[in-house]
């Protein structure tokens, strides 16, 4: 089949789509490849006998990288002109590493540097992928929430360390005077032991020198334990976080719960768990015993009936049969698509429908019509 060439309309939208991507805040499938390669090309550049066989390759890969880096730039910078945010985006933490992407490996080479030492700041594209992992963002903000008691904790680590460097310093000096003969040095020794590393080039010979080496490595497990708590922790309360808000906007958009007030909706988002299903996945099947119903927030389900079948969209319930009457379950229902489920287990549902008798009455309601249809 002949292809038709493209048209200067369509070129340009193409072109205008590329740019639209590229000066977005995430990096494109493109940018996260040209990293890869070229901190592959990096490592291979020092590689001596690879590099001397394939150097050719190896500096025109890392050519284009680079110069992928640096259009990039140029568009972003470009296009925070245009958006009036130009000083924003270039102070900005991606836009210095934007920077330095494009511009630290051929500064170094223009002042002097080796080509081969210069290429290994391309290292720094490795920067590029630090806005588009979603975990990073929320490791920040918990450092953020957290950074009272994350302080305080390294307040303890570093009067821990000081006062054991000033002991054993005290303790060991006239024994081993080369090695803590001053508060410096030994304070490599209180690191090391503090972060119960225990490298064993540097120990102390004395008694007492010992008995305080002993408190420092029990000190050192109680620091770490304590940041280690206050980051899970913190990790735990942000994901509850993401999940109710994610809950809570699914939730809004269920009809059924379109006429609770704010507080009932939090409520009712306490109770749900949510469920992503792909294409074709069995979520009941008939004969087994129910002990929760489940909320369509996106997709579609199919339920298979006696001699019919019934699709039921967004905003459908289904599932409520096992739990008002006989627990087993009357149908086989597949999701067709890919689906966002809400899922209330049965005590969660008897809670809910005791504080709200309105939806008990509503689900009840439903569940007759559908008993009188299916029959």
């Amino acid at each position: 089949m002949r292809h038709l060439p493209m048209s200067k309309r369509q070129v340009s939208e193409v072109l205008a789509q590329f740019v639209a991507a590229t000066a977005g805040r995430n990096m494109t499938k493109a940018a996260y490849a040209a990293v890869m390669i070229g901190i592959v090309m990096m490592v291979l550049l020092t590689v001596a006998p690879t590099y001397q066989a394939a150097h050719r390759w190896v500096d025109s890969v890392l050519w284009a990288c680079w110069a992928y880096f640096l259009f990039e730039w140029g568009v972003r910078l470009r296009h925070a002109a245009l958006a009036q945010r130009f000083r924003a985006y270039a102070l900005s933490g991606s836009g210095l590493v934007d920077a330095a992407a494009a511009s630290a490996i051929p500064l170094a080479i223009l002042c002097g540097v080796e080509p081969k030492t210069a290429w290994l700041l391309s290292v720094l594209w490795v920067l590029k992928v630090v806005p588009g992992i979603p975990g990073l963002r929320q490791l920040r903000r918990v450092l953020v929430q957290e950074s009272g008691p994350l302080l305080s904790v390294l307040v303890i680590f570093l009067m821990v360390l000081f006062l054991a460097s000033v002991a054993v310093h005290f303790l060991e000096r006239d024994v081993q005077p080369a090695t803590f003969g001053s508060v410096p040095a030994t304070m490599w020794w209180a690191v090391v032991t503090l972060t119960t590393v225990g490298y064993g080039d540097v120990v102390p010979v004395t008694v007492l020198g010992r008995m305080v080496a002993a408190m420092v490595m029990i000190s050192g497990l109680g620091v770490f334990g304590l940041w280690t708590g206050i980051l899970a922790t913190g990790f735990a309360a942000e994901t509850r976080r993401d999940n109710f808000l994610k809950t809570w906007d699914s939730v809004s958009k269920v009809p059924f719960f379109a006429a609770l007030g704010p507080s009932a909706i939090a409520d009712v988002t306490h109770m749900l768990r949510t469920m992503d299903l792909p294409p074709r996945t069995t979520i009941i099947r008939k004969g087994q015993s129910g002990d929760c119903m489940y909320f369509l927030a996106a997709g579609e389900v199919e339920v298979d009936l006696p001699g019919k079948t019934v699709r039921l969209g967004d905003g459908a319930f289904f599932g409520e049969m096992a739990l008002l009457g006989n627990n087993l379950r009357s149908a086989d229902i597949t999701t067709t698509r890919l689906s966002k489920l809400l899922v209330l287990d049965l005590v969660d549902f008897r809670l809910l429908m005791a504080r709200h008798p309105d939806l008990a009455q509503t689900i009840d309601v439903e569940a007759k019509r559908r008993a009188l249809e299916n029959k």
